[in-house]
């Protein structure tokens, strides 16, 4: 029902939104009267919809590659310069900031009217290639775009904010840089709170659409309550808040447009405010830009308790839920796999939420695969880990009491199965590639079948190294030679 009203006022709007671009024409038309060429709303519309954008500012720079003229259909200087100083209303419902360029004067982030790195990336961005990379990215950002803009406009912050993770990520969830931040919002490891965020074997919350985008509009409102400024805020969130706080103390100023012009801040960080006011200028007007981001239905999502450790794939199967969207808006889980913690949330499409709830609430279901492992001589808890996928820990864990120096013969050990893979076979050794050279003092109650497995080589092997048999008795304090690995055969 949410769906329908939202589509019907998204409409009802584009029809306000075309009856004034008509009706205010035709009754200064009127008003004017008519000269002996046609109507002069029509010279007015047709000067508007054909005046290029001026790349004069630009001229002897770098040229770019496939960039062509803007042609937007509206006045170019507006273009240029986004609206200062009009804050969002926080009460208003999310679908009121739209991103289809139906709400152009909704801008508060703004560039000097002449500057040349803005108007480079609008040409750049609204060549041929530049607009087809922004549809396809907007078209990868549906999913996301209606949390995030709903979760923009309750902080009360610009809207264009929902533009940001254009230029961090393309909205890729996955996204990982040469410097290893990851996902939409692109986050560090040393980044982020434990609290809030966590990255362990199950999870990377860097790539949780949710926690990231509340963390990361909590950044950003950390930077502009610092800064009092937008575009040192966004700085300061490419670079970091101390080396922009560095940058202001030395340039004595607090213009990010003026910091730039003199050197005082990273060439990365010098383009990336212009970057993002580029694309928030475009994609806040695509229409006029030529470009077709239509009217997608986003989900709406909620987060609901698993409660244990659930396969998203049979989860799906037996809600009746298409997988594809759990994956979709659970990237973080490593596995496609939810933690074995009680106070995980899974996030679901809304309409989702009970036939999944229902499924999570069966108790006679498991909710993940295991394979069957009988340990063999010379298995290790670390080439099994290997094999299939999973950490050591996760194998410990899901067999309580095993431990990892004391496997025993034809034990069972249950392995989560989290990936496709064969069962595990130990590849041998051949003895000239393992050199004895290593020294190790006996502890209480070892055998050569345990050591043997903790330094992961064949007991017979060991045995013979040392002039022992494996029926030997290894007293408490011997020294006996252990394997130095030179190279493998695996």
């Amino acid at each position: 029902m949410g769906r329908h009203l939202l589509r019907r006022k998204n409409l009802i709007r584009r029809i306000r939104e075309a009856f004034r671009l008509v009706t205010f024409p035709l009754l200064f038309a009127f008003l004017c009267g008519f000269q002996s060429s046609g109507p002069l709303f029509a010279q007015v519309s047709l000067a508007a919809i054909s005046a290029p954008v001026e790349l004069s500012a630009i001229a002897g720079e770098v040229p770019l590659p496939n960039a062509t003229t803007a042609t937007p259909r509206e006045e170019n200087t507006e273009m240029l310069r986004p609206v200062r100083g009009k804050q969002p209303d926080p009460s208003a419902e999310p679908g009121s900031f739209s991103w289809h360029g139906s709400a152009p004067d909704l801008l508060v982030i703004s560039a000097p009217a002449e500057n040349a790195l803005v108007r480079r990336y609008i040409a750049q961005y609204t060549s041929p290639a530049g607009k087809k990379w922004l549809e396809a990215v907007m078209k990868r950002g549906e999913p996301y775009l209606a949390h995030i803009r709903a979760s923009i406009a309750g902080r009360g912050l610009p809207p264009e904010l929902a533009y940001l993770p254009v230029i961090e990520s393309a909205f890729l969830p996955g996204a990982l840089s040469k410097s290893g931040a990851s996902g939409l919002w692109q986050f560090m490891k040393n980044s982020i709170s434990p609290a809030t965020m966590k990255i362990d074997d199950w999870r990377d919350d860097r790539r949780d659409f949710w926690k990231s985008t509340d963390a990361a509009l909590r950044k950003l409102e950390e930077n502009h309550r610092y800064f009092g400024d937008w575009p040192l805020a966004l700085a300061a969130y490419n670079a970091g808040l101390g080396a922009v706080k560095r940058a202001v103390e030395t340039g004595k100023s607090k213009d990010y447009w003026d910091l730039s012009a003199r050197g005082k801040l990273k060439t990365e960080t010098i383009h990336y405010v212009p970057k993002f006011i580029a694309v928030a200028t475009i994609l806040s007007r695509s229409e006029s830009y030529g470009l077709d981001l239509g009217w997608p239905e986003s989900p709406d999502w909620t987060r609901i308790k698993t409660g244990r450790t659930a396969d998203l794939g049979l989860l799906a199967e037996l809600s009746g839920v298409d997988v594809a969207a759990l994956r979709l808006g659970n990237a973080e889980l490593r596995y496609g796999v939810t933690p074995p913690d009680a106070d995980y949330l899974l996030k679901v499409p809304i309409a989702d939420a009970p036939a999944l709830q229902t499924a999570l609430a069966r108790k006679d279901v498991q909710f993940i695969r295991y394979y069957f492992h009988a340990v063999r001589s010379g298995d290790t808890l670390s080439a099994l880990s290997r094999h299939y996928g999973v950490s050591v820990d996760l194998i410990t864990r899901s067999n309580p009491g095993l431990s990892a120096r004391y496997l025993k013969i034809g034990a069972r050990i249950l392995v989560p199965a989290l990936k496709e893979v064969g069962p595990y076979v130990r590849a041998p050794r051949e003895a000239s590639s393992i050199a004895f050279e290593g020294l190790y003092t006996v502890k209480k109650g070892e055998t050569l079948w345990s050591i043997a497995l903790g330094f992961d080589v064949d007991p017979e092997l060991l045995a013979e190294a040392n002039g022992m048999d494996l029926s030997s008795i290894l007293r408490e304090g011997r020294v006996i030679k252990t394997p130095i690995i030179k190279s493998e055969t695996l």
